[in-house]
């Protein structure tokens, strides 16, 4: 659907609908967000695949009353979602996932435009897939070459490959279940026995950094010392669940560098995960720093640009570099 907004007006409703939440941002001329609404609405949480009654129920007021394009990035794509959008494969850049939204018409008389996922065959011969991550390393503007890390439940180490910015492609990526897995363990696991929660132990997280970071080749033997360690009194009971955390990082880490360490990588994500990480990444000897808080409204927004479902203005010359 055309932009048809005038100036100044709302240009576009951009959605990061994942598995568990779905966030809606209003943005106007440059990206810039005019309101944020968020739900409990992620595509495992939407009863009977009502995916348009949860939209419209969060935003439908947004789309009835401004009439602006609706693009859509994360989970909502998936083959749980509202519509399976294919995967590109990597090296893939912003231009060649924007050619390929599926497009979803709305009852409301708008259309829903759902970004693809992207693909890549690891050196291993296995295939990695991500979803959401693409627009919010697009958004983030990353130098050529570089590495960003993108924390969570199955965390992304995403390489940039010619291109500076907007323009760059991901070249690879890799995925770690490093936040499913602390779960699983932590609630269903004999590790999780012996823990006792809620008190922050930073020297038991370092601990497990180091171990994590000097065997990852041996994970599922090192994983076990978040019992022995217990067992023997090396480490408290609440300093157990910080020492899995830090030992599953650390093991993370390992393997996503090996002996070739980057100088430094890009951190992308939640506050509190990125600050676990950067402790980490300082006890590697990685460099790191912080990308925008708001990557993922900027991906959506360029993607939308580059679709062609919102014109540029004067203020994109500066959102977009």
């Amino acid at each position: 659907m055309p932009d048809a907004s005038p100036s100044g007006s709302a240009r576009l409703i951009a959605l990061d609908w994942g598995t568990s939440n779905l966030r809606a941002s209003l943005l106007g001329d440059g990206g810039r967000v005019l309101e944020t609404r968020a739900a409990a609405g992620g595509v495992m949480a939407v009863p009977e695949r009502r995916f348009e009654a949860a939209l419209m129920a969060l935003a439908g007021d947004w789309i009835e009353a401004h009439r602006c394009p609706v693009i859509a990035s994360g989970m909502i794509g998936s083959r749980q979602g509202w519509r399976e959008a294919p995967y590109v494969e990597c090296p893939a850049g912003l231009a060649q996932v924007a050619a390929q939204l599926v497009r979803v018409p709305l009852t409301a008389g708008s259309t829903l435009h759902i970004v693809p996922g992207l693909s890549c065959i690891g050196a291993d011969g296995q295939d990695d897939v991500m979803r959401g991550e693409e627009t919010q390393l697009w958004g983030a503007a990353l130098a050529a070459g570089s590495c960003c890390v993108l924390p969570g439940t199955h965390a992304k180490w995403a390489w940039m490959g010619e291109g500076a910015g907007v323009d760059g492609a991901v070249r690879a990526f890799q995925t770690f279940m490093t936040g499913e897995l602390y779960a699983v363990l932590t609630q269903h696991s004999i590790l999780g026995r012996l823990m006792q929660a809620g008190q922050a132990r930073p020297e038991a997280f370092a601990q497990g950094v180091q171990l994590g970071l000097a065997e990852y080749a041996n994970a599922t033997h090192v994983i076990f010392a978040a019992r022995t360690a217990g067992l023997m009194g090396r480490i408290e009971a609440e300093g157990l669940p910080d020492f899995l955390s830090g030992l599953l990082i650390g093991i993370e880490i390992g393997s996503a560098t090996g002996p070739a360490l980057p100088a430094a990588v890009v951190l992308l994500g939640d506050e509190a995960l990125c600050s676990r990480y950067e402790t980490a990444l300082d006890l590697a000897g990685i460099g790191h720093y912080r990308a925008s808080a708001e990557a993922t409204t900027r991906g959506q927004w360029r993607m939308a640009l580059a679709a062609g479902l919102v014109r540029a203005t004067g203020a994109d010359a500066q959102a977009t570099t």
